[in-house]
């Protein structure tokens, strides 16, 4: 439909720039009537079952149809000409039934009068019967007339009207201008998908230079550690060539107590490994994951690590913004994550698992905390940064139901839910969830819900007092 009304307009604009006022005029006329409705099937039928038949306009019906008559004459086979002759003949015995089961004889014996003299000169089908019909007393009952007037006839008749109209006008050769509004609209679509895709790449591009940039900084820090490296064992063996005193402070961690000794003085001598000590625990912070070994003389270390093996690896793609959360569900097929830009997202991470409860959870808001209901594993619960708690049933793939905290506890930090009982306990604060809040004073409240009222059964309002030193709360 877009693409008639863009060749109609290019039709009006040609009509005004050569001057031809009259034609246009006669062509705003003839869109105004319209009478095939632009070739579209249904409002045909409409036309004629539910405004030209029931309204008993059957000088309209009548026109319609000798348009198309005279349309197909010009454009098809005579075998499609007969056979509208069929169904033209057709509509016109179900207009004169429906003003029989109307009881509108008059309407009958007007068509009869006005139209019968071409009835019976120019059409296929035998309608001598048919001008008695006014006639008879019960015609549904005529064995003559009988079908024409069970459901049966009408639904067949409706059928074949649709079936040919749609043929024909699959089969219709377009017109010029609607080739040339079709491949208009096709590059107007090319050049939306190429101004998306020149986004697309810049995004990209930013994207690669962000992440070039940062590991740039990744080999100038693994350059500073090595030199750092070469500079400890410089210290190292110059600790065992020649003798130093240097203030220690020694500390001894035993369990969970701290011992401080009093600052002394220790001399360094060859083949003593206390420097080595002392270096080893100011360089790295502790010496409990160093090993050391004496072989001639010589005291060397080495560390052990756990030899990890990674058996399994796939990456999800979906979320737009980076994924800030994300939780196994109680049975371990689902996993659940919530990114930035406010979505949740529920994955299948096993092949062999249905992924029938893969969904994406739009919150409209930053999601501040997840968690999985134990027993059941059918509810996530959502908490936002604006107060809502969301539980999410992932098998009808719905929100059950949305829970909000209190105004003067908008964030909900975090959510857990209890592996014995259908309650779940959530974490709400008076400001966000940034680092920026542990050198603040705020407010925090402790809430418990049950699960089968989704109700508050217990709220506890909270006073804490956070200070941070050297960065550590």
């Amino acid at each position: 439909m877009e693409k008639m009304h863009y060749a109609e307009e290019l039709v009006r604009e040609f009509l005004v720039f050569r001057g031809f006022t009259n034609t246009l005029e006669a062509y705003e006329t003839e869109l105004r009537t319209d009478v095939g409705k632009g070739f579209q099937v249904d409002k045909i039928l409409d036309l004629i079952f539910s405004l030209y038949v029931p309204k008993f306009q059957i000088d309209k019906l009548v026109a319609l149809l000798g348009f198309f008559k005279h349309y197909l004459s010009s454009s098809f086979e005579t075998t499609l000409v007969s056979t509208f002759s069929k169904l033209e003949a057709s509509l016109l015995r179900f207009y004169v039934v429906h003003a029989l089961q109307s009881n509108r004889r008059d309407k009958v014996v007007e068509f009869f009068t006005v139209h019968g003299p071409d009835l019976l000169q120019s059409s296929q089908e035998d309608w001598t019967q048919w001008f008695a019909i006014p006639y008879v007393k019960n015609p549904q009952l005529d064995p003559e007339f009988r079908i024409f007037f069970s459901k049966e006839w009408y639904q067949a008749l409706h059928l074949s009207v649709r079936n040919f109209f749609s043929e024909i006008f699959n089969a219709t050769r377009l017109p010029a201008l609607l080739k040339i509004s079709s491949e208009m609209n096709a590059t107007s679509l090319l050049k939306r998908d190429i101004t998306q895709l020149n986004i697309k790449l810049s995004e990209l591009q930013a994207l690669l230079n962000e992440k070039e940039t940062q590991l740039r900084q990744f080999k100038s820090m693994e350059g500073n550690i090595s030199s750092s490296s070469n500079l400890h064992e410089e210290s190292t063996h110059m600790s065992k060539d020649s003798p130093e005193t240097f203030p220690q402070e020694v500390q001894t961690e035993i369990g969970q107590d701290l011992v401080v000794g009093e600052p002394e003085f220790v001399s360094s001598k060859s083949g003593d490994n206390s420097a080595f000590l002392l270096n080893d625990y100011l360089g790295n912070g502790k010496a409990g994951n160093t090993t050391l070994k004496e072989n001639d003389g010589d005291v060397s270390r080495e560390e052990d690590f756990d030899e990890v093996n990674v058996e399994h690896q796939e990456t999800f793609l979906g979320h737009t913004s980076p994924i800030s959360r994300c939780r196994f569900s109680a049975s371990g097929n689902n996993i659940a994550s919530a990114s930035l830009d406010g979505t949740a997202r529920i994955w299948t991470y096993d092949a062999s698992t249905p992924a029938s409860r893969n969904a994406t959870i739009y919150c409209g808001t930053e999601i501040l905390s997840l968690d999985w209901e134990c027993k059941s594993d059918r509810l996530l619960l959502i908490g936002t940064s604006d107060a809502c708690i969301k539980a999410w049933n992932v098998d009808a793939k719905r929100v059950v139901c949305d829970l909000n905290t209190t105004e003067a506890f908008p964030s909900v930090l975090d959510i857990k839910c209890s592996p014995v009982e259908p309650i779940f306990v959530s974490a709400a604060a008076s400001g966000g969830s940034g680092s920026n809040y542990f050198d603040n004073l705020g407010f925090a409240s402790l809430t418990v819900w049950n699960m089968k009222t989704w109700k508050a059964m217990v709220c506890a309002s909270l006073y804490i007092i956070l200070k941070s030193f050297n960065g550590y709360v």
